[in-house]
């Protein structure tokens, strides 16, 4: 057996040798030519819910698919004390706010306690005037006038005690009552961070608590984002990535499309490299027909980078090198240089060279068998 199979091997090549290389020519195609991408689809405005705090869910208010708006509550969870904290904080709060308000029994007290002085001031005030008089027209005597003056000075002292109590306690309520509400604000923050509510308008894709289960504070408990608008997430090589531009067209297949085409245009190109695996993110949106309204089904997809309509083409396997093609020249061979432009996985532009009647040999093996 071993000599039989090495006589096959040496006279193989000798009859391949002996063939003449086919002969093509260049023909009309259009041609395009693509960056690959893979991906998925997301909804617009996705973003991923989080807890705030550690505890068991109590309440689960909403189901996969539901609509909701800005602040509406997705999750409560047990918050028994919170809630006792901030109820005691609003009572201050209310109690300070009555304490400032027209019928406070406190500022009520201290604007009698006023009133009075004031009331006796003026009183001391007009006697000791009287007694003055007197005095300078000669009569009382001079014990009666110092003892109206004393009075007179207790009850200016009294006086200014009773507005500066006043003023005093108006200003500590005042600051009471600031921070009562500074208190009840912290509180009633506290307590939201155990009811979980949406950032914004939109459809919750998927929740990851059930009512009863713990949870910890930073936990991701839903997915929520827009239901009528996807965007189309693809990453592209990086040595790809200065061939696309916003608003070119986009060919793509999903998953669970089967051979369904969509179209698509790019929208955004993110300029940060992701450095795991140097690629770049790539934003499309769809255009015309879309397929289910599911988000995450893998794509895949071709970016047409460039188009030529009637182009002048050969096939890849025509080439001799890159720029390069063997040609049949008044019976002989002949290499000779080519200028290509776009470039297929199957053919490649040739811009100059060689024209329509010019006999290109297909040398390459591979092209030949």
């Amino acid at each position: 057996m071993k000599p039989f199979l090495l006589s096959a091997l040496f006279i193989g090549p000798l009859l391949y040798s002996c063939k003449k290389a086919p002969q093509v020519h260049l023909q009309q195609k259009d041609i395009i030519e693509t960056v690959y991408a893979s991906g998925k689809i997301v909804s617009d405005n996705e973003y991923n819910l989080y807890a705030l705090s550690n505890g068991s869910i109590i309440k689960k208010l909403v189901k996969d698919g539901d609509r909701v708006q800005k602040g509406q509550v997705i999750y409560e969870v047990q918050n028994e004390a919170v809630t006792a904290k901030y109820q005691a904080a609003l009572d201050n709060y209310n109690n300070t706010k009555l304490n400032l308000s027209a019928g406070s029994p406190l500022l009520h007290d201290l604007q009698l306690s006023l009133q009075n002085a004031e009331i006796r001031l003026k009183n001391d005030s007009l006697t000791y005037q009287r007694w003055k008089t007197l005095w300078d027209q000669g009569i009382g005597t001079h014990s009666n006038l110092d003892n109206t003056y004393t009075n007179y000075q207790i009850s200016v002292n009294q006086q200014k005690s009773a507005l500066e109590k006043y003023y005093s306690t108006l200003h500590d309520l005042q600051v009471n009552h600031s921070n009562a509400r500074s208190q009840v604000q912290a509180a009633k923050k506290d307590l939201n961070d155990y009811f979980i509510m949406a950032d914004r308008d939109g459809v919750v894709w998927q929740t990851f608590k059930e009512s009863g289960e713990s949870v910890r504070a930073n936990e991701m408990v839903a997915l929520i984002g827009d239901s009528g608008r996807r965007i189309i997430r693809l990453v592209v090589d990086q040595e790809d990535i200065n061939r696309i531009r916003t608003d070119q067209r986009v060919l793509l297949k999903t998953d669970m499309s089967g051979d369904s085409v969509f179209e698509a245009r790019i929208t955004h190109i993110y300029p940060a490299m992701n450095e795991s695996d140097q690629t770049f993110r790539v934003d499309a949106v769809f255009q015309g027909k879309m397929p289910p309204a599911y988000i995450h089904s893998s794509v895949e997809a071709n970016i047409i980078v460039a188009a030529r309509p009637g182009a002048r083409v050969l096939r890849h396997e025509a080439l001799a090198n890159d720029d390069s093609v063997w040609v049949l020249d008044k019976g002989k061979e002949k290499k000779i240089a080519v200028t290509t432009g776009l470039s297929t996985l199957d053919y490649v532009e040739i811009l100059d060279g060689i024209d329509e009647k010019t006999s290109v040999l297909l040398k390459n093996k591979s092209a030949t068998r």
